[in-house]
């Protein structure tokens, strides 16, 4: 690393070390890449810096007082043309770095915000061409909207997510919850401390004054779909996105702040929602939800799923998954989440997969092939020998693969018997698959 003697030598792609502790006597400083670079009043800049080897939702905005300066600085390494000629690092001293489109607060490339329908929110062709030129990958509008039309709501185009977030907090009724990654509100919530939301309808409000009016004049108590499922004060719902736009649009923009690999659109017609809530005197309570593509080519039986924070690390995304899987079994289909999914995201299905599969095997009786434990679970074939390899179950005896649970797997299993869990009740579904014509499935 070269030395640091003045902030000015800091820009946009440099790697410094960072002041990144909770006890100011021992300070511990880790290297973190500047991201982004603002100013701010009564300060001189305000550097935004990823911890490298650290999840992003531990990136943040620093002061410059918390920047190492006896540590050096690390420029980014030459980019060279194909000509052969030596280029100048982007972010190097002397050369002021571009802002990327893509950082913009309130936008994504193909979209201005979410009051906005997507035919009159798309970016100019010449944008595209822009942007792509800029993340040297070829862009087309034709293939992201394909995308959106056959593999989600959120688009998984690396080059397109944004890498710096644009909110701090938001209060969801009593709980305020710290943002992780960017969601492309308005651009007037850009930087805000705050930012309040309904916690029944989602809509956003930049004062707690305005939400405070707002909640004077919404009746709404619980998610605006059809209640299929009631278990104790555990609900689900099920909402059309064809029919409540604007709701699906908000619960999208909220969950874009948890989730970093995918990229928010607003066309949310081709999707079901299924919203869990928990029930009080004061109404139905959000705690997460997952889509599901209403006709999906893969056979995908869900599309996107979240816990809100506060209701995290207490089951409830296991229970999602459970009931995605009884939706499933309801349909008569065999069902695999959309890929890629979050980090989050794989760590709860495989362990949903794992004690599923070993409830099975432990109850079974005689002989079962992967083709049985397929039809019993409505996991795919392919989620069910991946699982096995996971836990060492598979192994190789006389010429074939059997499959073989050792004593640590079934003890572990027997000590997850004994947690308290919210189980899935078949019998408290009151739901039949859904069948639309081809005027309602016109766009996909």
């Amino acid at each position: 690393m070269e030395p640091l003697t003045s902030l000015d030598q800091v820009r946009v792609g440099c790697k410094v070390f960072v002041e990144k502790s909770v006890n100011p006597a021992e300070p511990e400083y880790r290297k973190a890449e500047i991201l982004s670079i603002r100013a701010v009043p009564a300060e001189i800049f305000q550097y935004y810096v990823h911890y490298c080897e650290f999840n992003k939702r531990l990136d943040e905005w620093i002061k410059p007082h918390r920047i190492e300066m006896d540590r050096g600085i690390e420029y980014p390494k030459v980019k060279r043309p194909r000509g052969g000629a030596a280029g100048v690092a982007e972010g190097t001293p002397g050369r002021t770095p571009k802002v990327p489109r893509k950082t913009l607060a309130g936008r994504t490339p193909m979209g201005r915000g979410p009051s906005e329908s997507p035919s009159k929110g798309t970016v100019p062709k010449e944008d595209d061409d822009a942007a792509a030129a800029e993340t040297g990958q070829t862009f087309s509008k034709e293939k992201e909207i394909e995308k959106l039309r056959t593999s989600g709501s959120m688009t998984q185009s690396i080059s397109e997510v944004s890498r710096v977030k644009n909110l701090n907090r938001v209060v969801i009724g009593k709980h305020e919850v710290e943002a992780w990654y960017f969601s492309p509100y308005p651009a007037e919530f850009a930087h805000a401390d705050t930012v309040y939301l309904c916690e029944f309808c989602f809509s956003y409000f930049i004062s707690h004054r305005q939400l405070e009016r707002h909640c004077l004049h919404c009746t709404l108590q619980h998610p605006p779909g059809n209640e299929i499922y009631r278990q104790d004060d555990l609900s689900f719902f099920e909402i059309d996105g064809r029919k409540q736009k604007v709701y699906c649009r908000n619960l999208c923009l909220v969950s874009k702040l948890f989730l970093d690999h995918k990229t928010l659109y607003y066309d949310v017609d081709p999707f079901l929602f299924y919203v869990m809530t928990v029930t009080d005197d004061h109404g139905c309570h959000v705690i997460g939800y997952f889509s599901k593509e209403k006709e999906s080519l893969d056979n995908y039986n869900l599309a996107c799923i979240l816990t809100l924070p506060q209701y995290q690390r207490m089951g409830f995304g296991r229970t999602l998954i459970a009931f995605s899987y009884e939706l499933s079994k309801a349909e008569g289909k065999i069902g695999s989440p959309e890929k890629p999914l979050s980090d989050l995201g794989l760590l709860s299905y495989r362990a949903y997969w794992s004690e599923t599969l070993i409830d099975k095997l432990v109850r079974f009786k005689g002989e079962v092939s992967i083709d049985e434990l397929s039809h019993m679970t409505s996991f795919t074939t392919q989620d069910i020998l991946h699982t096995l390899q996971s836990i060492d179950a598979l192994k190789y005896y006389r010429g074939q693969h059997i499959i073989c649970l050792n004593d640590s797997v079934i003890e572990n299993y027997y000590k997850a018997l004994k947690k308290k869990r919210r189980n899935i009740n078949p019998q408290a579904l009151q739901w039949k698959p859904p069948h639309f014509s081809a005027a309602e499935l016109r766009y996909i």
